[in-house]
């Protein structure tokens, strides 16, 4: 999920856990479920919730509180894909099966569509649109994609122009774009605690500030010892991030935790509907930028990863420069929050779903997925569980891949650094070469129009010598000789 703080304000919608709501209980007796996940994240409740529907007994464990980590501060753009390259995916796993995979998250957008509606989630200020922006001159690529999203993919996305793109987005940074109109936003602290209560409503017992700190697997039914209780169930579903720790270190190690800075602004009054005549989320084809307007006049903004945690304090100094980057007319703009939680990203950029083992499945690396691959997850792993459905096998080429420890934080580090300045390279050089263009055609421009001044004196100097000359048909004035013999 890409992070980014939800509202202005703290409680549902806002930045940390609300303050004022109630805990769930902690777990202190032992208890016998069919089902226990791990992780009351976005995917956990997702999973929590389906199977709960389909009638099994769940019980929840999150060691900390709802909302604490990286699911209670997300940008809230639901849209398909993952955050895999579509030609990456496709040269992985080949044509026919890239396009079921895709075809799950569009699944996963209807399922968040079905359950974020005001009635169902109130305050969940729905949004319509998406916008995937270049930072250099597609050309001919955008074309090709928009086959692919569109013809091979059943995508509904439309190409956009750069006049067009410029029209809503008043800065030069941007060239082709890729508008997805089905695609919304939501408020992402909302549709959690929305989540939760459906979660609740259907029978799924949460416990918070109670870690799993070890797993028997042993026996048919596996048995997950807290640190007060003791609890056994049919099956485990790991749905922790890079925190997941001693249930399964396996897992843990697999994912590389990432820190990217966020921020909401202050009220930015005209002067952003100046800048910005775009009501959905924009994101950068080069993965720099990801914001939205909130509120009318805030802007909520993501940039800049970190594979080590720095204090949000001077993350937040890196996105009000990119702001002011991209956005200079923007001014000085005020930092209202800024925020930044641990995402965990795979070594191969999907997230892993799937059964592990008998009994024990996984439902975790979702950092870049976005809310619709928590939501099909969900779904994928509790249908595994009740009707043996087996799509979940469509995630099976990407395995459990060692992240590399702290030597892969810093390659994860040091890739991500090239990465963005050459991404900024290009499409500083893409700029250049636009401005350069312009020149060019003002030049060409204004010789051609010298060539046709030049051209109109000497049309008009033609012109007089002709009015001068004697007219073609007139009769000769040579002087007769006179007759012979005079």
């Amino acid at each position: 999920m890409d992070l980014l703080p939800t509202s202005a304000t703290n409680g549902p919608g806002g930045f940390a856990p609300d303050p004022g709501a109630e805990p769930h209980a902690r777990l202190t007796f032992d208890l016998d479920v069919d089902l226990c996940v791990i992780g009351a994240g976005l995917a956990g409740l997702s999973v929590a919730l389906e199977a709960a529907q389909a009638g099994l007994s769940v019980a929840v464990l999150e060691s900390g509180r709802i909302g604490g980590g990286a699911s209670g501060h997300h940008l809230g753009t639901v849209m398909p894909g993952y955050g895999v390259p579509i030609a990456d995916l496709i040269a992985r796993v080949g044509l026919a099966h890239a396009s079921a995979l895709w075809a799950l998250s569009r699944e996963g957008m209807e399922i968040v569509r079905a359950r974020a509606t005001e009635d169902a989630m109130p305050g969940i200020a729905l949004s319509a649109g998406a916008l995937e922006v270049s930072n250099v001159d597609l050309g001919d690529r955008l074309v090709e994609r928009l086959q692919t999203l569109g013809v091979d993919f059943g995508s509904e996305v439309e190409g956009w122009a750069i006049d067009k793109v410029r029209d809503v987005l008043r800065t030069d940074r941007y060239f082709h774009g890729i508008h997805y109109p089905t695609a919304f936003q939501l408020d992402g602290r909302c549709y959690l605690h929305g989540l939760e209560r459906l979660a609740r409503q259907a029978g799924v017992r949460i416990f918070e500030e109670t870690p799993a700190v070890g797993i028997d697997f042993s026996g048919i039914r596996k048995r997950i010892f807290t640190p007060h209780a003791r609890l056994r169930a049919s099956d485990i579903v790991l749905a922790g991030s890079v925190h997941l720790g001693a249930p399964s270190r396996r897992v843990t190690e697999t994912l590389l935790p990432v820190w990217r800075a966020a921020a909401l602004t202050a009220p930015l009054g005209e002067r952003l509907a100046e800048a910005i005549a775009f009501a959905g989320s924009i994101a950068d084809t080069d993965g720099v930028d990801h914001y939205r307007i909130v509120g009318g006049d805030r802007l909520m903004w993501a940039s800049g990863e970190t594979t080590f945690e720095v204090a949000p304090q001077r993350l937040a100094g890196i996105v009000r420069r990119r702001m002011r980057a991209v956005f200079p007319q923007l001014g000085e703009v005020e930092i209202a929050h800024c925020f930044s939680a641990a995402v965990g990203m795979t070594v191969h950029g999907m997230p892993q779903i799937g059964e592990l083992r008998p009994g024990l499945w996984v439902a975790s690396g979702f950092g870049r997925q976005g809310l619709a691959a928590t939501a099909i997850a969900g779904r994928l792993i509790a249908r595994g569980l009740t009707d043996n459905d087996e799509r979940w096998k469509l995630f099976s080429p990407f395995d459990l891949v060692w992240a590399g420890g702290t030597i892969g934080r810093i390659v994860g580090q040091g890739v991500y650094f090239v990465t963005r300045e050459s991404a900024l390279a290009a499409g500083a050089l893409a700029r250049y070469r636009e401005r350069a263009a312009a020149r060019t055609r003002i030049r060409d421009t204004r010789a051609e129009a010298k060539r046709e001044e030049r051209r109109a004196r000497v049309a008009l100097l033609r012109a007089a010598e002709s009015a001068n000359a004697a007219p073609p048909n007139a009769p000769s004035r040579r002087p007769v000789p006179p007759p012979s013999g005079e």
